[in-house]
């Protein structure tokens, strides 16, 4: 079918349908999952969770965010060099169903690490290549992509949206286990559609990988794969052997390794013979729009866990005559984005090449996210301790935030398509997945910081955190014009 005239899905390509419908499924899963962790994780053993230092839980949960989003790269190889990315994204989501099915049953620790691991390698394998089949729906000049990624972004938020309440409803009739159960029957849905509707309307080439891998080149993988889990095991013996194999040392390493894997993977990328000078050049402008996003991500995520621990020990539940539920507070994420997105999916397409470059819309993004937390701030003005905000002030801080959220990351998508070297268009979208890596890995130490329910420290850390944004902010404004430069003709 003419991709022009292919408009099966509000006027995008039908192929849309099928991946936005993935994501769906895919998300509800992942969001339904991670609106009640946090809890399970720190609620006492007598309330059916784990009875873990609350500290401790919001690292795991940083940690676990950023472990799913560094896995892309591993989905991102295997995609481009061994499998292609329909049959990637579908083992991707076996990975995840069966982590769903582990973490619902009763065996403790031991289910949540075996859970943390399967869903982390699944994700890894699915997300990105999802994405970069979105944009191999479109041709290089289609000025359909924007609005499609959108789109694409919304049915990602339509899955998160519904997955908080009916999971935390699963969680409060029964126990977590249900709860969790429910999360693994979602991603079963995900992958019979993405099974049956794939067939019919995904392109043929999303069965091939785009740069199969040689012999050579796979005894070279086969080597380094054997060395690095030598490495790993042998820094496992030694910790075990000096007594430092705890939780809170295999996080920070963890984190390390989130900041420092992008990095190896820029050169590596920049210093290929495969990239030629103009994509060379498109990489070098991706730079400073990954660290904006890496800023930004390090915040957003920050829903899942300061705002949810700010939402159980600082905000007022019971609201107007409403018994509210910490976990319900994930919903808004995703509510204010599928308001947004047919806003901004017709102000993009109406502009069209009027419109704002990427790295504009990244720097007003940053600006919004600035002020997402300084807004924190005014209700916590004079509060006691023992004082409780309006749960309109995280409505309000979540609001703002989402908006600096649709200059960024469906901006962020098309840009990763559009600025990816062709033999690394997997392996890119990896990228963008690692700036949301990075910006968790560092929130795993960030939120050691945060104590809820201490008025001032709160004050401190959402002040803090939104001047630091500001200044990110402003150091991207002074490089617009030459990041444009270097996208050599990429709006």
């Amino acid at each position: 079918m003419d991709e022009k005239k292919d408009r099966g899905f509000f006027g995008q390509p039908t192929g849309l349908r099928t991946l936005f419908l993935t994501e769906f499924w895919e998300r509800f899963s992942y969001y339904g999952m991670r609106a009640i962790l946090l809890f399970y994780m720190y609620y006492a053993v007598t309330k059916g969770g784990l009875g873990m230092d609350r500290t401790t839980a919001a690292s795991i949960m940083s940690i676990y965010g950023s472990l799913v989003y560094m896995s892309s790269v591993l989905g991102g190889f295997i995609s481009d060099r061994l499998l292609g990315a329909r049959r990637t994204v579908f083992w991707g989501g076996v990975l995840i169903m069966l982590g769903h099915i582990v973490l619902s049953l009763p065996i403790g620790e031991v289910g949540l690490f075996a859970s943390i691991a399967l869903i982390v390698i699944g994700t890894g394998l699915l997300k990105p290549n999802v994405s970069e089949m979105v944009g191999g729906l479109y041709s290089e000049g289609d000025p359909r992509r924007d609005s499609g990624f959108s789109i694409y972004v919304m049915g990602i938020n339509l899955g998160s949206l519904f997955a908080p309440p009916a999971v935390n409803a699963m969680s409060s009739q029964f126990n977590f286990h249900a709860g969790f159960s429910l999360a693994a029957i979602g991603m079963f849905i995900g992958l019979i559609v993405y099974w049956w509707d794939g067939k019919k309307y995904l392109p043929e080439e999303s069965l091939h990988a785009p740069d199969p891998i040689t012999d050579k080149e796979r005894s070279k993988f086969y080597k380094r794969l054997t060395i690095s889990i030598i490495a790993i095991v042998v820094i496992v013996i030694v910790m075990i052997v000096a007594h430092a194999f705890t939780i809170t040392n295999v996080i920070t390493i963890i984190s390390i390794l989130g900041i420092a894997l992008p990095i190896g993977y820029f050169i590596m990328m920049i210093t290929s013979k495969k990239v030629t000078k103009i994509e060379r050049s498109r990489v070098l402008a991706y730079i400073p729009l990954f660290l904006a996003a890496v800023v930004f991500w390090a915040i957003e995520e920050q829903g899942s866990v300061v705002l949810a621990l700010f939402a159980a020990e600082q905000t007022n539940l019971h609201f107007m005559g409403w018994n509210l539920s910490a976990p319900l507070f994930q919903m808004l994420n995703p509510f204010f984005i599928i308001i947004y997105t047919p806003f901004f999916a017709i102000l993009w397409t109406k502009l069209g090449k009027r419109q704002p470059s990427s790295p504009s819309k990244f720097w007003m993004g940053l600006v919004a996210t600035a002020i997402s937390y300084f807004v924190l701030i005014i209700p916590l003005m004079g509060l006691s301790a023992s004082g409780k905000v309006s749960p309109l002030w995280l409505v309000l801080s979540w609001g703002i935030i989402e908006i600096g959220e649709m200059l960024i990351s469906p901006v962020g998508l098309s840009a990763t398509t559009k600025l990816a070297p062709k033999a690394f268009r997997g392996q890119m979208m990896s990228m963008w997945f690692l700036a949301d890596s990075a910006g968790q890995a560092a929130n795993a130490q960030i939120v050691k910081l945060f104590q809820p329910g201490n008025p001032q420290n709160e004050m401190m850390f959402f002040g803090v955190t939104g001047i630091v944004t500001l200044v990110v902010a402003v150091i991207l404004i002074m490089f617009v014009p030459k990041i444009k430069k270097l996208m050599a003709g990429v709006n």
